[in-house]
């Protein structure tokens, strides 16, 4: 690789301490608004996310930032569970590798000495350069498991987080994440455990629970009990898949103004871009933003003007003729892999072409592939990337009508891993590729073959990444109007937090963007979800609606078993005209349909 980009030429910072012994130290224990203040107050936050935060993904995330506001990017790991991090080793060493030797025995600081030396420098997660500061988050329902587990992790992190917010049936089967709500003395004895004993600072993720009044109480539990902070998902427990709907900011900003001012409040829900980061700093009053969804399909989210300006002049953030823009997919996806290169695999960077920029091309000189495949950057063996041809007439010979279908078990590559940063990638290519895979089918058929550690066949990937994003610049430049879409008048049919409840359009319409662009997906609001058939109403809802459905007519006057009619049908109508009289057909008369 030529290089990552020039904004990240100094990146080589990032690992200037792997030659020299980095040992944890022991620190003073701050917490609270002092404990915020210390690792920089931070005001954009990444989400702890199951598999889906890990390290490779928090160094990408920070990477759009100048190189001096990377520290100031708060990050969380994925979730791990409290009980197996505690018991199995395995376990330990596959989820959190701060050392290359795995995780020392908790209260032992690690040293360099002929027998371990670099096997007990910094590694990965928690890495004093790159890695800070961090939140290593667990699910758990034993405050000493809770406290075990935590004193593990303790000296390579920042401090411990409690989910309480995971709405997932394995968070009900397991009895932790939201479902510990109703276990408030569990919650208590969680917390206050570990801020008694832990040596780093304990925090707590939360949703909102049915009332703001219910919240508050809530919240103020988790700070008696000694949380340094809360991070508020403006969403309740039953929110999640099709039901997911709108995060409610209005109870956000009513914590903040019933709790004390010294109270560090995070902000999580609703955050599509980096316009709504700010807006909803505004909105809601919190002290952070925390993205989740809007980070796995735009990593760049947090980048303010300086990153994007940064990202104008090496071609990695595009930007149209109407004003919007993006970071490139094709950009990103060569960010990432450059850094599992350097970071989890610690080997050479693959030789690429510089990335492709339309002005530095007249017409008739853009390059593909098939330009490269020669020259000394290009890659060996790489498949076509253009869309097969499709022959519906063509009939196949005799000797593939007789020989049996390959097994695509065998033709799969036998790369095996158990790193987090191998295990995520394929993942996190179908959250960031989405519209562009959903073009081009045969890069979605080509990543859902991808194994986990295959890096060839995500180079391969990536080349057929960057030739249709070549081609889809080149079609804007000839035609811009394609693809530029109208977005509707600021704050009509909004609520008054600026969101819509019921409908996702002008929200689909103010993110979208070329297919070849980083981009939230909007998922349609529950209403929506109902009316294309996506979504269905529950034995359980459809019993409650039919109760409130009687409720409502005996409070109006109706007897029990009295249907309320709305008005009279053709049928009616017609017989009351002619003088009929109405009978009821005997139930077996009736005929369903």
């Amino acid at each position: 690789m030529a290089e990552l980009c020039n904004q990240l030429a100094d990146r080589k910072l990032f690992v200037s301490s792997r030659g020299s012994s980095s040992s944890p130290t022991k620190r003073p224990k701050l917490t609270g608004r002092a404990f915020y203040q210390n690792i920089g107050s931070p005001k954009h936050i990444l989400a702890p996310m199951v598999d889906q935060s890990e390290f490779a993904w928090r160094l990408l995330t920070r990477s759009f930032l100048p190189a001096a506001q990377r520290p100031s990017l708060l990050a969380y790991t994925p979730m791990l569970h409290a009980r197996l991090f505690k018991e199995t080793q395995s376990f330990r060493d596959h989820h959190f590798q701060p050392t290359r030797n795995g995780l020392p025995p908790p209260h032992r600081v690690p040293c360099q000495t002929p027998s371990n030396g670099l096997d007990q420098l910094p590694y990965l997660d928690g890495h004093p350069t790159c890695d800070r500061p961090l939140i290593v988050q667990f699910c758990a329902n034993d405050p000493d498991d809770f406290l075990q587990a935590a004193e593990h992790v303790a000296p390579y992190c920042d401090a411990v987080d409690l989910n309480l917010g995971c709405p997932q049936g394995i968070a009900r089967k397991g009895q932790y994440g939201s479902f510990l709500q109703e276990s408030p003395n569990l919650i208590y004895s969680l917390i206050s455990k570990l801020a008694n004993n832990l040596e780093v600072p304990v925090t707590a993720k939360m949703r909102i629970l049915d009332t703001k009044e219910e919240t508050l109480r809530y919240a103020r539990l988790l700070l008696d009990a000694g949380a340094s902070w809360i991070a508020v998902h403006g969403r309740r427990r039953e929110q999640k898949g099709h039901e997911t709907g709108l995060a409610d900011w209005r109870v956000i900003r009513y914590l903040r103004e019933m709790l004390p001012k010294e109270t560090v409040i995070f902000a999580n829900g609703n955050v599509l871009g980096h316009e709504d980061v700010k807006r909803c700093l505004q909105v809601t009053g919190a002290d952070g933003v925390m993205s989740a969804e809007g980070n796995l399909c735009d990593p760049g989210i947090f980048a303010g003007e300086e990153g994007r300006r940064l990202g104008e002049q090496t071609g990695e953030y595009w930007k149209g003729r109407d004003g919007t823009g993006g970071w490139r997919m094709d950009a990103v996806m060569r960010r990432y892999l450059d850094i599992l290169y350097e970071f989890v695999l610690e080997k050479e960077l693959p030789r690429r072409l510089p990335l492709f920029i339309p002005a530095n091309y007249t017409s008739g000189t853009v390059p593909s592939v098939a330009d490269t495949e020669s020259g000394p950057t290009s890659q060996p063996d790489l498949e076509p990337v253009s869309e097969p041809p499709t022959n519906n007439n063509q009939t196949p010979t005799s000797s593939e009508q007789q020989s049996p279908p390959k097994s695509r078990k065998h033709d799969r590559p036998s790369t095996r891993t158990t790193s987090p940063n191998l295990l995520a990638v394929q993942a996190h290519l179908f959250h960031l590729l989405r519209p562009l895979i959903t073009k081009h089918t045969h890069i979605r058929d080509k990543l859902a073959r991808a194994r986990p550690g295959d890096m060839d066949t995500y180079e391969q990937i990536l080349s057929m990444v960057e030739e249709v994003t070549r081609q889809g610049l080149v079609e804007y430049d000839d035609d811009p109007s394609m693809f530029e879409v109208g977005v509707g008048n600021e704050g009509e049919g909004e609520r008054d937090d600026g969101e819509d409840e019921e409908s996702s359009a002008k929200a689909v319409a103010k993110c979208r963007r070329p297919w070849w662009v980083c981009q939230p997906y909007v998922r349609p609001l529950p209403k929506e979800a109902l009316e294309r058939g996506s979504l269905q109403v529950g034995k359980r809802q459809r019993r409650r609606g039919e109760e409130d459905e009687r409720e409502r007519q005996r409070q109006e006057g109706y007897a029990d078993g009295e249907v309320e009619m709305k008005g009279k049908g053709v049928r009616e109508e017609r017989d009351e005209r002619d003088g009929v009289p109405r009978e009821e057909m005997a139930r077996e008369a009736m005929v369903c349909g």
